[in-house]
């Protein structure tokens, strides 16, 4: 045993040799990319998802993909965290995030194969990744909150091959409204929080039925019919306490020997009902929405009252009900103040194809907006609101930053062009780590190519010929087949989109490739996850 290296490690853990982890982690991050890799572009194909319960989902989001898969090795999970940041952070390019990783991968495979050194490699991927973000700084275009067209055009390049995409004209312009309607210009620029736009599915009728809604839209009816349909001048509360006879939550037991006692025990319940409806009342409220229950005898005493009243809303639609209409969330009824109420100038309960929502108009907080979503089937609406979702962080991320680039694939040649000519300035063998940075981002046009049946090799070709010869915007025309000005045909992308997926990408890859060793750390009670590699060691 004699200069031979032990590991002391508990009966339950197991380690794996430094070249079996790292090959194992970068096959792993790369079969994550290659399941995503047929979705990207126009042209790209869905993928149909089906879960224990037979639960159908049909999608060609890179985010919702890998989130639906049951993936459990760890390194595999990296990519797919990769895929939900640029999903938080952009909404859109989750497929582009996770292709881009798994080349970085392979790349790096290749590099290791020749005897690179992991450390290497990723201090040449952080110097191509820093360098690749200054390139496309120097490619972009300025757009403004009132260039409605370029804006439109982002939208529309998001929907194009999407389900959405026969209706990408329609849907565009719905986008472009709704995030104009909540966008907020401060000292510093302008912000928009996607998050304060409501969309609500509806099943039935066509998608030219979707509608834009300046208010705030909740799926809930009235409880009681009898109830105001429509309330003008609306003063709002809401409450997180069920509006019904408090149980206590101790064990108890009550013993009644007589019919008078049992009359004066449904007496005092009626009775302490009836107060809090009465402290409602008093505090000027025409409209409650109520997390939790109301009593039957609370709905009889409201509807009395000429209250519009909604039950079992969700904590997140009462959170935006607050913001929209300034109220506060009362969690007792002894903190109902009159000052305290939210306002709008009507609430409505509308009948959309057979269903009842509440429709919220001229809300205190103007900053508000709602799309209701038309489609034949719940599929049809569900793939509706994914990629309406996409559209709208698009065009929020453009308004904030006010720079995009041209899409179809024309901004990766020309990092691949650029970072090229920077890897022949350095010296050492980051240089080899660079340059395969640099061919990574090739994998972009060459699967746009691969998933419109196209040759990918000659299409490769004639991108680079054209960006040598200066030709920035020129990229991949998925429907001809050509190599075509991006920009000039209406092709566009935010910036971000970009430098988010560069970075996260990196940053992920760099991860990987630093892990030498896969321990599975005792006291859990499990075992490897499946694929890691076997223990070898000496005890």
């Amino acid at each position: 045993m004699a200069g031979q290296p032990t590991y002391a490690l508990g009966n339950r853990s197991s380690s794996g040799r430094a070249r079996d982890a790292q090959s194992i982690n970068i096959l792993a991050g790369k079969a994550v990319a290659r399941a995503v890799r047929t979705t990207l572009g126009p042209k790209g194909m869905d993928k149909m998802l089906v879960d224990g319960l037979g639960d159908i989902v049909i999608t060609n989001d890179g985010a919702t993909i890998l989130r639906e898969m049951d993936i459990e090795h760890p390194a595999a999970k990296m990519v797919v965290e990769v895929s939900k940041a640029q999903d938080d952070e952009v909404g859109d390019g989750t497929t582009t995030a996770a292709v881009l990783t798994g080349e970085l991968l392979t790349m790096a495979e290749e590099l290791i194969a020749k005897g690179v050194h992991p450390t290497i490699i990723a201090t040449g991927y952080r110097h191509a990744a820093k360098k690749a973000v200054e390139i496309l700084k120097t490619i972009t275009i300025e757009v403004s909150k009132d260039d409605r067209e370029t804006l439109k055009k982002l939208a529309k390049t998001s929907l194009t091959g999407k389900a959405a995409g026969e209706y990408k004209d329609f849907l565009a312009e719905i986008a472009l409204d709704a995030v104009l309607s909540v966008a907020e210009e401060t000292d510093e620029g302008i912000t928009v929080d996607v998050g304060d736009i409501t969309i609500e599915k509806r099943e039935g009728g066509s998608i030219l039925d979707t509608e834009l809604i300046t208010g705030l839209v909740i799926d809930k009816e009235r409880v009681r019919p009898n109830m105001p349909k429509k309330i003008e001048n609306a003063k709002i509360l809401l409450a997180s306490f069920a509006i019904e006879f408090q149980k206590i939550e101790k064990t108890a037991e009550i013993k009644i020997t007589s019919p008078d006692q049992m009359q004066l025990f449904v007496e005092q319940e009626e009775k302490m009902v009836k107060e809090m409806v009465d402290k409602i009342i008093a505090s000027g409220a025409n409209v409650v929405f109520c997390q939790k229950g109301i009593d039957d005898l609370a709905q009889y005493y409201l509807e009395k009252a000429g209250i519009y009243a909604c039950r079992r809303i969700t904590k997140s639609d009462l959170q935006k009900l607050a913001k929209a209409t300034g109220a506060t969330l009362f969690q007792d009824v002894t903190d109902i103040r009159p000052e305290d109420l939210g306002s709008a100038a009507s609430v409505e309960e509308k009948n959309l194809h057979g269903s009842k929502m509440t429709f919220f108009l001229g809300c205190k907080e103007e900053k508000t907006a709602s799309v209701i979503l038309h489609g034949g089937t719940t599929h049809i609406v569900d793939s509706l609101k994914r990629a309406l979702n996409d559209a709208l962080c698009v065009i929020g991320v453009a308004l904030e930053d006010r720079s995009i680039v041209a899409g179809g694939g024309s901004p990766e040649i020309e990092l691949a062009l650029r970072l090229r000519e920077y890897a022949s300035t350095l010296k050492g063998r980051e240089q080899l780590a660079v340059a395969k940075f640099a061919e990574a981002f090739e994998i972009i046009p060459q699967t746009l190519a691969e998933n419109a049946g196209l040759d990918p090799i000659d299409k490769l070709v004639e991108l680079r010929s054209q960006h040598e010869q200066g030709n920035k915007n020129m990229g991949l025309d998925v429907y001809t087949g050509k190599v075509i000005d991006m920009y000039e045909n209406d092709v566009l992308e935010p910036l971000r989109i970009k430098t988010q997926a560069i970075n996260a990408a990196t940053e992920a890859t760099v991860m990987i490739l630093r892990i030498d060793d896969v321990v599975a750390a005792s006291g859990r009670g499990r075992g490897m996850p499946p694929g890691m590699p076997q223990p070898d060691m000496d005890m």
